[in-house]
């Protein structure tokens, strides 16, 4: 064995801590719970938009029931007035795994934004800081616009970015024109040693689109579209981070009038698809992880998987 011990649910302090990542809807919750109930875990979430106080069923945090099972970390953190980035994540997540072992408790961390992931493993970027008035520029300029400029100057930075997210294309020109060089100049190198305990969980495309629109439309019975109005009266549209969180910005359209209840719906749908599709490919292309097939099976089985990983080292 490892040292992660099945039989009376300790493990040793010394080991490392478990990483769990994957598209999202793939199932990511229910293993990170069933694992940290085996061994004894606390879960951190490696989540961009969890972190917002009330972005509640969009971003499907887990239920009371759910916290009551197992402590979960880096949930609800800031209010919607406040930004939010991945040096406070970095800081807030080295502050919890501390507090977690501090109790013996072995840390795992579970999330969708493999830019986190990144920064956990690979430390942060050197990007310069973000100025305000180029920022205000940036933003204010059409994103065809800030493409073309992209694609003109930065053409590996172009393929490599994702396109759809407008923060991500802003920073990207933001510090190739406040230095002059290459964005990918200030980012870490892909990691191509394996990583031990980290460990990425995927299905079939057809059985992950499945799980997303069943996603989709449970949200929408919770209440997404109620629960989006309160938000946009506490803030949410001037949050320009925030309301990129799935769901919330095609619902924020709905209640402009600009689409109907169905078509908010397979927007919700298809823009979910498509994010998926970009995370599968960040974690491909950006770690060498183990990965786990989680297709039509239940989370203990699963868990068995991801542990007969962690016993076998050289795997």
């Amino acid at each position: 064995m490892t040292g992660y011990d099945l039989g009376d649910k300790t493990v040793n302090s010394e080991l490392p801590a478990i990483h769990l990542a994957g598209p999202t809807a793939v199932g990511k919750s229910a293993i990170a719970l069933e694992l940290a109930e085996r061994l004894r875990g606390e879960i951190i979430t490696v989540d961009s938009m969890q972190v917002y106080r009330g972005l509640d069923i969009g971003t499907a945090k887990p239920s009371r029931e759910e916290s009551a099972r197992v402590p979960h970390h880096l949930i609800d953190v800031v209010d919607l007035s406040k930004s939010f980035d991945v040096a406070q994540f970095i800081s807030l997540a080295r502050c919890a795994e501390s507090d977690v072992r501090s109790r013996g408790h072995l840390p795992i961390f579970c999330g969708g934004t493999g830019f986190y992931f990144k920064a956990l493993f690979d430390g942060l970027s050197t990007t310069p800081p973000s100025d305000t008035a180029l920022r205000l520029e940036l933003e204010s300029t059409p994103m065809p616009q800030l493409l073309e400029e992209l694609a003109r100057r930065d053409s590996n930075a172009y393929a490599a970015i994702d396109r759809q997210n407008p923060r991500r294309v802003i920073r990207a020109l933001e510090v190739i024109r406040l230095t002059q060089r290459p964005y990918a100049d200030f980012l870490p190198p892909k990691n191509t040693t394996k990583t031990r305990n980290f460990f990425v969980l995927n299905c079939p495309a057809a059985e992950l689109n499945e799980r997303i629109h069943r996603r989709v439309d449970g949200m929408l019975k919770l209440g997404l579209v109620e629960e989006t109005r309160v938000l946009l009266n506490q803030g949410l549209r001037e949050n320009k981070t925030a309301l990129q969180a799935l769901g919330y910005r095609q619902v924020t359209d709905y209640i402009d009038g600009k689409h109907t209840f169905l078509q908010t719906v397979d927007l919700i749908k298809s823009r979910t698809r498509q994010f998926a599709k970009r995370q599968l490919t960040f974690f491909k292309h950006q770690f060498n992880a183990h990965w786990i097939d989680h297709s039509k099976t239940n989370s203990a089985k699963t868990v068995d998987l991801l542990l007969g990983e962690l016993d076998n080292p050289q795997s």
